[in-house]
């Protein structure tokens, strides 16, 4: 193929991805399409191997797991120890195989293909909920709903104690962030309210939750146990509260740079 025609079948290409609203392949769109589908399919075939698990949150929590691991969550997979790291918490504990596929995606040592390929199975580090302890960057067990939803708020003020005796003078050691994913049933559960009040009453700033509103539980729709207006509850609770569309990463990334401020 000559030179010339090298660049016309390019531009035969990019006009054919045009034409089906589709990113050419190369751009930065396509790139990051293929990170996110990497990690839906990493969740579905870690439960379809199973046969047992929860494939839909990881695949609706993809485009926001990938944005936040990539560009905000401060952490370092050969230090998963590192004091002032930011603490990710997956309180819909049900939707593990997605912090596996990011701990793998990111290199966490521990968090081998093998490991993704034995999900659910007696003696992995890859349980069916998150376990503190099984394997570096689980930051806390999430199993019964609003759980980790709690232990995020928990670190939260932990966290702001440490800042009020070592941060000061110019000398700020201490400015980690806890992100928390979270799902409906998280916040059908009653501890997840107590929470968010005392978070909202004590102001804690480092905190970031980002809520899968999805209206979908195992009892069906969510219409059937759950119509609450959770964005007036937490406004009312004193958190700063944005509803975005969750597959749009552009929105994503604004959301959590406005949240950090």
């Amino acid at each position: 193929m000559t030179e010339a025609e090298s660049a016309t079948g390019t531009a035969e290409a990019v006009a054919d991805a045009e034409s089906h609203n589709e990113p050419a392949i190369g751009t930065k769109d396509k790139l990051e399409e293929l990170c996110v589908n990497t990690i839906r399919f990493l969740s579905i075939d870690g439960v379809e191997k199973a046969k047992s698990g929860h494939p839909g949150a990881p695949m609706g929590m993809a485009d926001m797991a990938f944005v936040l691991w990539t560009e905000f969550l401060r952490h370092d997979p050969s230090q998963p120890h590192w004091q002032d790291r930011d603490r990710f918490v997956l309180s819909a504990g049900h939707a593990s195989m997605l912090l596996y596929s990011m701990l793998h995606l990111t290199g966490y040592k521990e968090m081998t293909l093998e490991e993704l390929k034995h999900f659910r199975q007696w003696g992995s580090k890859t349980a069916g909920h998150p376990e503190y302890g099984h394997a570096e960057g689980i930051e806390v067990t999430t199993g019964p709903l609003g759980q980790g939803f709690a232990n995020g708020v928990g670190m939260g003020i932990a966290g702001r104690m440490m800042a009020a005796r070592f941060n000061g003078s110019g000398f700020d050691p201490v400015q980690s962030h806890i992100y928390c994913f979270c799902s409906d049933g998280d916040l059908e559960e009653g501890i997840s309210s107590e929470a968010a009040a005392i978070a909202g009453h004590l102001g804690l700033g480092n905190l970031i939750y980002l809520y899968d509103d999805n209206d979908v539980t195992l009892d069906g729709d969510k219409r059937l146990s759950f119509s609450e207006d959770v964005k007036k509850r937490f406004e009312a609770a004193g958190w700063h509260v944005q509803r975005i569309d969750g597959h749009d990463r552009d929105k994503i990334r604004k959301a959590i740079k406005k949240a950090q401020k």
